[in-house]
């Protein structure tokens, strides 16, 4: 019988793994270097992530886990303050010096699958809960139920085409006051009548 995974455990390997990657990119990602790299055996890492593929998605899971309270934690998510606030929020947040290599391995992982080199079920799945995500706090913002989805897949879309042209330009300038327009958008989807 194979020991229990000690779910602790196993979110220090993540956060350990994510790391080394926000460092070394996931393009050449393979179990022995990385666990080589972390100073643990292969089969500790095998035994929390079976392949690479489980690998990957735990670390999206993490990731996505990690944004998800970072935006539940600002006020007006939920009600309240302008959903246009919260996405500035987000994006002062996310543009700071400490979690831009995040953004750059998200990116690196979605132009991976982009381009089908990576092929497991997990960009997609992230991508949709994402939107489900962002539909919930649209709803929550009073939205209608037929337009949330299609609005959130929308802000999704622009807000990462948007890191993205900032990370490829480093046009601060140009690409904040296009986020402006899209503060303006989202708050125009929810002012309430």
């Amino acid at each position: 019988m194979a020991r229990p995974r000690d779910p602790r455990r196993r979110t220090e390997l993540l956060d350990a793994i994510i790391g080394h990657l926000t460092v070394h990119g996931v393009a050449g990602l393979s179990l022995r270097p990385l666990a080589q790299a972390l100073g643990q055996s292969t089969s500790v890492l095998t035994h929390h992530f079976a392949t690479k593929d489980d690998l990957i998605t735990a670390v999206l899971t993490h990731l996505d886990q990690r944004q998800r309270d970072r935006l539940q934690a600002l006020p007006g998510w939920a009600e309240g303050r302008s959903l246009g606030a919260v996405i500035r929020a987000s994006w002062d947040w996310h543009l700071s010096d400490d979690h831009l290599p995040l953004i750059r391995l998200l990116h690196e992982i979605e132009g991976l699958a982009a381009a089908g080199r990576l092929t497991g079920p997990y960009v997609p799945t992230m991508l949709g809960d994402r939107a489900e995500f962002v539909a919930d706090a649209l709803r929550a913002h009073g939205v209608p139920d037929e337009a949330a989805r299609a609005n959130a897949t929308l802000l999704n879309a622009a807000y990462a085409g948007l890191q993205l042209d900032y990370l490829t330009t480093g046009d601060k300038k140009r690409v904040e006051a296009a986020l402006d327009r899209l503060v303006e958008l989202a708050d125009a989807w929810t002012r309430r009548s």
